[in-house]
């Protein structure tokens, strides 16, 4: 659980380990090879037997891609990963290109000649992928061949970690709030509907919510991995490796379950032939569709079945994640109040700050794990939107500089993720003016009323107008979906400016954070989470609206705030949102942290 603060990789790893790759493709007679970030079960956070990107580059990054190529390589990230995969990944051995702007498809078109062999492991890409990478192959005449064994998995060899096998436990219905089997049921009657006899379910999250179970696989995810068919009649049948089936789970998931090993997979896929099957080209790799092919049954390319009701917390769910986030405030709060007073007197260095907020979670005695690594950013550190803090790279904080924590944890109950900057000594004028404008926007986005059927996109801009009238914004997302004891990051909603066609719903938990990122200076982010709550009647009015009710329950640092900024409205929200946190998380506090919050939430 602890995190740890030494690179797991090196600029050494491409050096090291593209020859061995050059020689396997020799092997298989390949004149290139693609390696994107994702492995079988497109897991944002990988375990370290999947980490392929890693271990063929060097860079850690959660998205990214490599080509490898007989004579030249390129490694590819986004505009979040632009100094730190110069940081870990060796130039001599790759050169560093754009993911989004051309990615891998322009560079397969630019780099690769007539006649050439370039291969691929079907595991690893979506339909729609390869469709862009075979399109970019088409234009110079190369091939793009689907290769079993992938010739990096056989040039790490022995090296190569094992798989993961972590005990699959029951979540509990005091968490779930909903029966596995009124969830199949359910997810059945609607791939009737669609005149669909079954569903190939491969996103561990949605096996971990379908199943009502909780797995270990993932570092910061309780997810098992594993395969699932839901059939039309609620019926399903399980695959996951021995190792991980504990004692009581067969009795847990019933007897219209069948639990089956991965490698009874294929042929479970072959027994489909004449039917029609629900798949997600988003989160299922093409290997699933050129299975089905082979069988004789016909994929339905659609959402997977669980997404947008694993994505619609229930009851349960809400009041769970409400008394995990009152938890968890209180953790964070004793950590504001180290940073308050013992922080100003001795300043803490970035790891020390990390370990320091852990161990108060820990306290709590219900800490699972942390929801992902800790950003701790001192100064200009701060102003690297993705930074984590390492041993070479670790900073003390300064007076007159600002410390920008972006945190969470995992509870059985409930996910958190939250960001508090904080000033570090006397602030500057200017971060007070630029931290007062984003926390404008924040309040905007947390204090919004909108009409069913608006998306996150449509309500991107109340999070930024504040920063654009001073020529100011933020290259990120204003908010990402979150699960129950589940993935941190979690679709399919968002707010971000990129388009969005999914409504926001009750029941969804979603991110508010604005930031402002001045390169080589600070970096300020507010981030709570919130949840949509359902329509009602505005005085006046003539339609319901829909809001957010705020989780995340931690003091705002009021010694950054300019209150000549503020409306009156914007006062009294920000007074309003202290109070409830005094209320809710005062009374888990020792006397001392106690009268400090009393003080920090004091209206302005």
């Amino acid at each position: 659980m602890r995190q740890t603060f030494d690179e797991t990789t090196d600029r050494s790893f491409g050096p090291k380990h593209v020859p061995l790759i050059r020689k396997a493709m020799a092997d298989q007679g390949l004149d290139g090879f693609v390696v994107p970030h994702e492995d079988e079960h497109q897991n944002e956070y990988l375990p370290a037997a999947n980490d392929r990107l890693a271990w063929a580059t060097g860079f850690t990054g959660s998205a990214g891609a490599a080509v490898i190529l007989k004579d030249k390589a390129a490694v590819f990230v986004d505009g979040r990963y632009t100094l730190q995969v110069r940081d870990q990944v060796d130039q001599g051995s790759f050169e560093i290109r754009d993911l989004v702007e051309g990615g891998v498809p322009a560079y397969i078109e630019a780099a690769t000649a007539r006649g050439q062999v370039i291969g691929y492991d079907p595991r690893l890409h979506s339909p729609d992928a390869l469709d862009r990478l075979r399109s970019a192959a088409a234009k110079t005449g190369a091939e793009l061949r689907p290769v079993t064994p992938n010739p990096l998995d056989t040039a790490w060899g022995q090296a190569r970690p094992p798989q993961p096998a972590a005990p699959v436990v029951p979540h509990p219905l005091q968490y779930a709030g909903e029966e596995s089997a009124s969830k199949r049921h359910r997810l059945g009657e609607g791939l009737a509907a669609r005149g669909a006899q079954a569903a190939v379910i491969t996103a561990p999250a949605s096996i971990a919510w379908l199943f009502n179970i909780r797995g270990g696989d993932v570092i910061r995810s309780p997810l098992p991995l594993g395969q699932a068919i839901l059939n039309a009649d609620g019926s399903a049948r399980l695959f996951l490796d021995p190792a991980k089936v504990t004692p009581d789970l067969p009795a847990w998931l019933g007897n219209e379950v069948r639990l089956e090993t991965p490698a009874d997979l294929p042929q479970a896929l072959a027994e489909l032939r004449g039917q029609q099957v629900l798949v997600d080209p988003a989160v299922s790799s093409s290997w699933y569709f050129e299975a089905l092919a082979g069988a004789g049954a016909a994929a339905q390319r659609g959402e997977d079945p669980c997404v947008m009701p694993r994505a619609c917390k229930n009851a349960v769910e809400i009041a769970g994640t409400k008394r995990a986030h009152v938890r968890d405030g209180a953790a964070l709060t004793r950590f504001l109040h180290w940073v308050a007073t013992e922080g100003q007197i001795n300043p803490p260095d970035e790891i020390e700050a990390v370990s320091k907020l852990e161990a108060f979670r820990e306290e709590t005695g219900a800490l699972k794990d942390l929801s992902f690594d800790t950003i701790a950013g001192a100064a200009s550190n701060g102003a690297i939107v993705h930074y984590r803090p390492t041993q070479r790279l670790n900073k003390r904080t300064e007076k007159g500089s600002l410390l920008l924590v972006d945190s969470g944890a995992q509870y059985l109950d409930g996910t958190t993720d939250v960001t508090r900057t904080v000033a570090i000594g006397e602030p500057t004028a200017e971060m007070c003016e630029r931290f007062t404008l984003v926390l404008k926007g924040h309040l905007a986005l947390a204090r919004v009323r909108f009409p069913a059927g608006t998306t996150g996109s449509a309500l991107d801009a109340l999070a930024r107008v504040a920063l654009w009238a001073h020529g100011l914004d933020y290259d990120h997302g204003t908010g990402h979906g979150v699960g129950s004891y589940l993935g941190v990051h979690e679709g399919p909603h968002r707010i971000a400016k990129l388009p969005n066609l999914v409504a926001l719903r009750p029941g969804m938990i979603v991110s508010n954070e604005p930031g402002y990122y001045k390169e080589g200076g600070y970096g300020i982010r507010i981030e709570t989470l919130q949840y949509v709550t359902p329509a009602t009647p505005i005085a006046g009015g003539e339609r319901p609206m829909l809001g957010f009710e705020t989780l995340t329950l931690a003091p705002i640092d009021r010694r950054l705030v300019v209150a000549a900024m503020l409306t009156p409205e914007e006062t009294a929200q920000l007074d309003a949102y202290h109070a409830r946190v005094l209320a809710e998380v005062g009374p888990l506090l020792p006397a001392e942290v106690k009268t400090w919050l009393e003080g920090a939430c004091a209206p302005l």
